[in-house]
């Protein structure tokens, strides 16, 4: 090993002769042909230089981190000269259990462990001989090798063998070289195949001339230039009609010189004066109309500019008629300082190649109590017709919600397991532990992580400079624990199509069958609202764990058919497989006899889920045991001592799946034919989306302000105003794939888009576009979800098409707002409402001037007959 090392090195220290470095070269082949990997250990990958012949040698990748934890950094510490350092092992294993996996000689753990001296050679490779600024040295051996350097007994040998060759030089007589005969080994075959021989036939060509013009008198003349115009004379070539010659190439020079004029003109001004006029449209009527339409000039004239629009057409798809090309020459307010900067910088991402791979992130949660725990589920983009064929693919490729952490971005912290692929799910505002999802196949899913909440608080050990113990490093290498569900609702009475929306009721009401609103005095969110495209919206309530008794042989008839494995937590086994929704809602459609197909559902008591702010401050500071969870004490009250919350509101927007916004109510009306509770069919309707809804969320700062989101534009609502949209904004070049409220800002809201670029609006500096954009990844952004970690520390969480979740940290400017701007967004609000109404006055007072006119034409139109 240790000549090994040292004809290897000898290269770099000082140079040699040819011939020293031919025999280093050839021991350096032969001690790695020597030497072999040894069989049965799999699993393990080498590292080392094996195959150039440097087996001790194990290149690493030392970051700045590493670099001043062990007093090595790069031009300070070691040089291209001093470039060794040696490192006792066991600060090497000190930093193997402090930083696990994201230590940097991670991948050398098991070669450090089986070290057998104290101090460890680590030496830094500016050249990057191995691949990497540093490399590892892993014997004894080599290490002294490199550190004194001893010349070998072979070099010395070699070096008096030289000398003695130098002065035993004989001098020999110089011999003339003696002719030998010719042999043929067949070369003149080869020489001749290889010549270049002519295959094509020549041509010949005879110039002849009479013979009466040889040796006739020439006369030259004398011309003057100035005859000529532009005083140039040339011997001009002629076409001769015997031959043609085809060019296929010739090169031209063109030099063209502008023709400067001067001119001057000056504008007549005349005094300026006011003056206004009023009009109204002339009204046609149908005769003329028909007439005029009907007219052999209007299809003249269309025929005559059809070619000109047919070409203005063109050209306006080809080029933007109305862009601004003086704004796009303005300097950058940036460079200036007039701007403040506005950036989401990138703090984490994180990526499953087993579960998230070949698929999209279709929800992401953040833990509402423990710092820097984030949930994402995953789902395979399908049609209906290819979820009906592919019933099976759950066995080819296994439906999880993965939870991860900041602290260890390679591994999930935990896993649930899912009977299909979910759509959307959430965390209980009650308790956290206690999460509900939706699949794709239309059920309601419930689980219970109340088991693994000490696991998920220990991902932060390392952040607060707590020592893992020797088991949690291991642990953490292996793979997460996979939590089964505890209930999912029956397939029966499920929705027929994915759950696209799911939200948790707040914990101070519940409904009843008739969609009426009673008083909660558990103060435990036990009831659920979904919908889904199938033209339904389901209420389903979590009733107590009591259930009435049942004969012995019943119980042992559901004990065998409904059997959970024994680590599945018992929180709502009464519900599995017999879950039923507590109320239906059809959303029919007043002028037709068909549904509408709900995506997104926002209910104005839903205002709990953003404050995050207060929430994650105080549950930090409260620790409750596990043995208090508040679903396992909950009982059944009676209803007859609840009382009726008459100010609860049960209205609610729905965006649609062709990209409608309905409100109505979900209070249940009672069909005076069949005597059974029925949904409501008044109902309001906007059409301002061309596409499917994907989001509509409500501002954490005001309850009656909803944001809705789909195809290629975006509008802001206010409950109560039927007019329309306050805020409508025109269509865009790409699609908006999703959208969300900031939770600090009033008037700053994200938009997704399909290139991968993330808009931040800021109602208070622009309406008409966004104050500024940012890519985030080349494929869809599916979905946008922000947290409060700390007052100085703000996240945004963005998931895309390929499976990858981003985090970014947001600046600044757009986390802390500005002075009074609750106040200017509200009144920016207020203005808006105003400006709509006065519009449809405005409308409607046109509508009956039209109305009259019309009547007056009629009139006079009668007399004349």
């Amino acid at each position: 090993m240790s000549e090994n090392l040292i004809s290897g090195k000898s290269s770099l220290k000082s140079p040699k002769t040819s011939a020293k470095k031919q025999k280093g070269e050839n021991k350096a082949k032969e001690s790695s042909k020597g030497k072999r990997t040894q069989p049965g250990k799999k699993d393990e990958v080498d590292l080392s230089m094996v195959g150039i012949g440097h087996p001790e040698i194990f290149p690493l990748v030392f970051t700045t981190k590493t670099q001043e934890i062990f007093n090595c950094r790069v031009d300070e510490d070691v040089t291209e000269e001093n470039c060794f350092k040696l490192i006792k092992k066991e600060d090497i294993i000190q930093d193997l259990k402090t930083r696990a996996t994201i230590s940097d000689f991670h991948p050398v753990k098991k070669v450090v462990l089986e070290y057998p001296g104290e101090e460890l050679l680590v030496v830094f490779d500016a050249k990057f001989q191995y691949g990497q600024n540093f490399y590892f040295v892993a014997s004894e051996e080599a290490k002294e090798n490199l550190l004194k350097p001893p010349e070998t007994a072979e070099e010395k040998d070699d070096d008096k063998e030289e000398e003695n060759r130098e002065e035993t030089l004989e001098v020999h007589p110089y011999k003339p070289p003696v002719h030998k005969p010719w042999v043929s080994l067949g070369s003149e075959k080869e020489v001749e195949e290889e010549s270049v021989k002519d295959t094509v036939t020549k041509i010949k060509y005879m110039v002849s001339r009479v013979r009466r013009k040889f040796g006739a008198p020439i006369t030259f003349t004398d011309k003057n230039a100035s005859h000529v115009k532009d005083s140039y004379v040339e011997c001009t070539s002629y076409q001769d009609k015997t031959f043609s010659i085809k060019m296929l190439e010739k090169d031209v020079g063109v030099q063209m010189v502008p023709k400067v004029r001067e001119a001057s003109t000056q504008t007549k001004w005349t005094y300026p004066k006011n003056a206004a006029t009023q009009y109204f449209p002339r009204q046609l009527s149908n005769e003329e109309k028909e007439e005029s339409l009907s007219s052999e000039k209007l299809k003249e004239f269309l025929t005559s500019v059809h070619l000109r629009m047919e070409i203005a057409l063109q050209q306006n798809e080809i080029m933007n008629a109305f862009f601004d090309d003086w704004k796009a020459l303005a300097e950058d307010e940036s460079s200036s300082g007039g701007k403040p900067d506005v950036y989401l910088k990138a703090y984490q991402s994180f990526t499953d190649l087993r579960y998230l791979k070949d698929r999209t992130i279709s929800c992401i949660c953040w833990h509402p109590t423990i710092y820097g725990i984030i949930a994402v589920s995953a789902r395979v983009w399908l049609s209906y017709e290819e979820q009906v064929n592919l019933s099976d693919k759950s066995l080819l490729q296994q439906s999880v919600i993965l939870f991860w952490s900041f602290f260890d971005p390679i591994h999930p912290q935990l896993m649930l397991e899912c009977p299909e692929d979910i759509y959307c799910f959430q965390f209980s505002p009650s308790d956290p532990n206690i999460i509900a999802g939706g699949c794709i196949n239309g059920q309601v899913v419930l689980w219970d992580i109340s088991q693994h909440e000490e696991k998920l608080q220990n991902a932060k050990t390392v952040a607060d400079g707590i020592k893992p113990s020797l088991m949690q490093v291991q642990q953490s290498s292996t793979e997460p624990p996979l939590v089964r569900y505890c209930a999912v609702s029956s397939i029966q009475n499920s929705h027929k199509k994915p759950v696209t929306d799911i939200h948790w009721l707040p914990d101070y009401f519940e409904d009843n069958r008739m969609g009426a609103t009673f008083e909660n005095r558990a103060e435990i969110c036990v009831q659920l609202v979904t919908c889904s495209p199938d033209c339904s919206i389901l209420f389903w309530d979590i009733p107590a764990t009591k259930l009435p008794e049942q004969p012995s042989s019943e119980k042992v008839k559901e004990e065998e058919i409904f059997c959970m494995p024994p680590d599945v937590p018992d929180t709502f086994k009464h519900l599995d497989l017999c879950w039923k929704p507590l109320i239906k809602i059809n959303l029919h459609k007043s002028d037709t006899n068909t549904e509408y197909s709900p995506v997104r559902i926002s209910l104005k008591e839903l205002h709990y889920h953003y404050k995050t702010s207060e929430k994650v401050l105080s549950l930090n500071t409260l620790e409750v045991p596990a043995k208090d969870n508040p679903y396992t004490e909950m009982s059944t009250p009676s209803s007859k001592n609840l009382k009726v919350l008459e100010n609860i509101s049960t209205d609610f927007f729905v965006g649609t799946e062709d990209g409608e916004i309905v409100y109505s109510n979900w209070k249940m009306e009672i069909d005076s034919d069949s005597a059974k509770p029925v949904s409501q069919k008044h109902t309001q309707k906007y059409t301002i989306h061309t596409e499917t809804i994907n989001t509509l969320q409500r501002s954490p700062f005001f309850k009656d302000i909803v944001l809705s989101v789909g195809g290629r534009n975006f509008a802001i609502w206010k409950e109560g105003v039927t007019n329309g949209p306050i805020l409508q904004t025109s269509c865009s070049a790409g699609r908006y794939t999703a959208g969300q409220w900031s939770l600090t800002r009033p008037g700053v809201f994200f938009i997704g888009r399909d290139d991968g670029n993330i808009d931040i609006w800021d109602l208070l500096r622009k309406t008409h576009e966004p104050s500024h954009f940012q890519n985030i990844s080349e494929s869809t952004i599916t979905f946008i979800s922000p947290w409060i970690a700390s007052p100085k520390q703000h996240f945004l969480a963005v998931s895309d098409d390929l499976g990858v979740l981003h985090v970014l940290e947001i600046c600044q400017t757009l986390g802390h707002p500005s002075r009074n701007e609750h106040a200017n967004v509200l009144d920016y609000f207020e203005r808006e409402v105003k400006y709509l109404k006065y519009c449809e006055q405005e409308f409607q007072e046109y509508q009956e001037f039209q109305a009259k006119t019309e009547l007056k034409w009629s009139w006079r139109h009668r007399e004349r007959k």
